[in-house]
């Protein structure tokens, strides 16, 4: 079992956790698609785009919330500058995360074999460079590194894990067993498979939270129950969405209240998987302040405590992401 620390690392420094409050553990502040930067038709006015997160930043905190998490990684928008602006003018704490994935996502340097006969990059090379993210601070690219990553973020490719998925993935698992920061993956085609592989590198499973449990194909498999059985934390992380991927927000309610009676009530995180700005793609418009709003109170007609609600949106986050 590790030892619990009494701090986060935000993009303004280490955070005491109990200054927390509601956590919000998978959102996005600025989402580039790679390369949509040097596209003729998009325009990223970064005065503009502080002006719109700002607003929704502080109709999060508005609203009861006190941290936001982006989980998007390395090379995604990822702005820390302005994002250490945002958290100074909102007073909403914001915690940046390392990583990358899936590999249809990465750019084609992390793609290129560098070994003779070709093979992906292991997962060393993807550990130093999280590594580095944690401990030397988070690249700024061409310029700096600046604010500790606390967060490692990866993701599957959703019809399976790749042989460079699984190194993303064990990459991240021993980032997190060397810096004490903890891992939260997407998986691919089979959640329990892909936590599998972290436990395989010895990352205890309380260290992770693995995300898109919401999605029908993971429901219809039992896969939330198994992943609260073996430790893991189970991310409900879309709620506001039903598609023909994911459940609705009546199941998903039913499911936390399935979770919790089940006696897993510590091991569940929600969020709205929302975009603040996106540049490239259509991204989530949905308010950050979506979970707090409009989901809890379905949590409560299924009968959830005012207590256990708090768990959910305080204590299991402030576990989750505390460096140990």
């Amino acid at each position: 079992m590790s030892v619990k620390s009494n701090t986060v690392h935000t993009v303004l420094g280490p955070v005491p956790t109990e200054k927390l409050g509601v956590v919000s553990v998978h959102e996005a502040l600025l989402s580039v698609l790679p390369g949509a930067e040097y596209a003729f038709d998009i325009t990223i006015d970064r005065a503009e785009i502080f002006e719109t997160l700002a607003a929704k930043l502080k109709d999060f905190r508005t609203h009861g919330g006190g941290t936001i998490v982006d989980s998007t990684g390395m090379f995604h928008g990822r702005d820390v500058r302005l994002y250490e602006a945002l958290s100074r003018a909102t007073g909403v704490h914001i915690v940046a995360s390392t990583g990358q994935g899936p590999e249809e996502l990465l750019g084609g340097y992390f793609l290129t074999p560098q070994t003779n006969p070709p093979t992906p990059w292991p997962a060393e090379k993807f550990a130093d460079l999280f590594t580095k993210e944690v401990a030397e601070g988070m690249v700024v690219p061409r310029v700096e590194r600046r604010g500790a990553a606390g967060l490692i973020a990866t993701a599957a490719t959703s019809e399976g894990m790749t042989a460079t998925d699984e190194s993303l993935f064990r990459g991240a698992a021993r980032t997190a067993l060397g810096t004490g920061v903890a891992v939260s993956v997407r998986y691919g085609a089979d959640a329990v498979h892909d936590l599998d592989v972290l436990l395989d590198e010895k990352l205890p499973a309380e260290r992770v939270a693995v995300g898109g449990l919401d999605r029908r194909n993971a429901v219809d498999a039992g896969a939330p129950m198994e992943i609260a059985r073996r430790g893991a934390y189970v991310a409900l992380d879309h709620a506001g969405t039903q598609d023909e991927t994911h459940i609705g927000d009546a199941e998903r309610a039913a499911l936390t209240a399935d979770l919790v009676r089940a006696g897993f009530g510590d091991r569940i995180l929600l969020s709205s998987s929302a975009t603040g700005v996106a540049k490239g793609h259509s991204g989530n418009d949905l308010p950050y302040s979506y979970v707090l709003t409009t989901f809890v109170p379905l949590l409560t007609a299924q009968g959830l405590s005012a207590e256990e609600v708090r768990r959910i949106l305080v204590d299991n986050p402030r576990d989750l992401l505390s460096v140990r």
